[in-house]
């Protein structure tokens, strides 16, 4: 049997420590003053509540409503054979003019033939146009913000994620479609205000 060959170990040195590991007190210290000097440089951004909210109610929401609506409100409404503007008014008991903005009506154009028959309808001469300035036709986004900058609005809409978004902004209510007719919730004064148990 042969015998193992020694390697011969060289550059042996003792294992020191890196001067930048955390493990190192002064390190620690440094990082502690780094984080403190970050946090009082921080500001602290809070949005101004709106003027008109009385408490959870909205005071500048009031007859002739102005109610957006969303791309798929204007399908399931055609889908359960409601007249907008009419079913509206049966469910708010004043005059409700429907707003379409410039991002939904691009998104039903972009939806092709189809839809051909939801787009006749949202260009009915009795919905106000809202021009958009934002890049992009995603308009959800656009709705919430805009409500989020003017309170004076209500949104149909029958989609989840929108609902859930819209929830979180205070003083803004939202109409839906429940057993063939439109409800609304966080509305007290309207006839579909008993629809609140409908959540979607």
């Amino acid at each position: 049997m042969g015998k193992a060959k020694q390697v011969r170990k060289f550059g042996e040195v003792k294992r020191m420590i890196n001067p930048k590991d955390m493990r190192l007190k002064k390190n620690q210290q440094k990082h502690r003053d780094q984080t403190e000097t970050a946090d009082s440089q921080k500001v602290n951004h809070v949005t101004r509540e709106s003027s008109n909210m009385f408490f959870k109610y909205n005071t500048a929401l009031g007859p002739p409503y102005h109610v957006i609506v969303d791309t798929n409100f204007i399908n399931f409404a055609l889908q359960n054979r409601l007249d907008l503007v009419q079913a509206m008014m049966d469910c708010l008991f004043a005059k409700s003019v429907p707003c379409i903005t410039d991002c939904v009506m691009a998104e039903l154009e972009k939806m092709g033939p189809k839809y051909k028959m939801a787009l006749r309808v949202a260009r009915d001469p009795r919905f106000e146009r809202l021009p958009c300035s934002h890049k992009g036709t995603y308009a959800d986004d656009c709705i919430v913000q805009r409500v989020m900058q003017h309170r004076c609005y209500i949104v149909a809409t029958c989609d989840r994620d929108l609902k859930r978004r819209i929830r979180k902004v205070p003083g803004v209510p939202i109409m839906f479609i429940v057993n063939h007719k439109f409800s609304i919730e966080r509305l007290p004064d309207a006839l579909g205000a008993a629809g609140q148990s409908h959540r979607g």
